[in-house]
């Protein structure tokens, strides 16, 4: 634990010194790592990933509960090994409803963990399961790559299935930010 917030580990074993943002700053020379200071003194990528995430979790989850939503959703789900089962339990429109409101719980927690870390971490993990789920389906839906010439590509469905790879890692890093933050409130009582 004391390692998470003194010090990690580093690619050959050693144990580094984890220096603050403020430090950073006043090193900072050129303008070039000003600005990479600025960026990271206030917090940038955590405010512009977290907001980003939320936003697209409400407005997907909200359109997942719709016919049109429902409807685009099941050439994905039903070729998916790993959740197609839950459009034969549920049925497609009841399934794809669950999906949305799953969406909308992780973002809220997501919201919550701004005051209380641990919810964060919560709706990060929903985030990081249904990511990694959908990250699959670039490899499981028909009609993902398309060959020109001989040569495989993604096609466009296959770049739509893609991004879920990088939300992913973005789901990944939420729930690292909001640990810390959990593991920083859990330390000062």
């Amino acid at each position: 634990m004391s390692e998470v917030l003194s010090g990690q580990q580093g690619w050959s074993g050693e144990r580094q010194s984890v220096q603050s943002s403020a430090d950073l700053s006043q090193k900072a020379q050129s303008l070039l790592t000003k600005l990479a200071a600025w960026i990271s003194d206030h917090n940038v990528p955590f405010l512009v990933t977290s907001i980003g995430m939320i936003v697209m979790l409400l407005w997907a989850g909200s359109y997942k509960m719709t016919v049109p939503g429902a409807e685009g959703i099941i050439p994905l789900v039903s070729n998916s090994p790993l959740i197609s089962w839950h459009f034969k339990l549920f049925g497609p429109y009841i399934g794809s409803d669950i999906i949305g409101t799953t969406e909308v719980i992780a973002a809220i927690l997501m919201i919550t963990g701004y005051f209380k870390p641990k919810a964060g971490i919560v709706g990060g993990l929903i985030a990081t399961l249904m990511f990694f789920t959908t990250s699959t389906m670039v490899i499981t839906t028909p009609g993902s790559t398309i060959s020109v010439h001989g040569i495989r590509y993604m096609s466009f469905l296959g770049l739509f299935l893609f991004k879920d790879v990088i939300s992913l890692g973005v789901a990944l890093y939420l729930v690292s930010y909001f640990g810390k933050k959990a593991i920083l409130s859990e330390n000062k009582g």
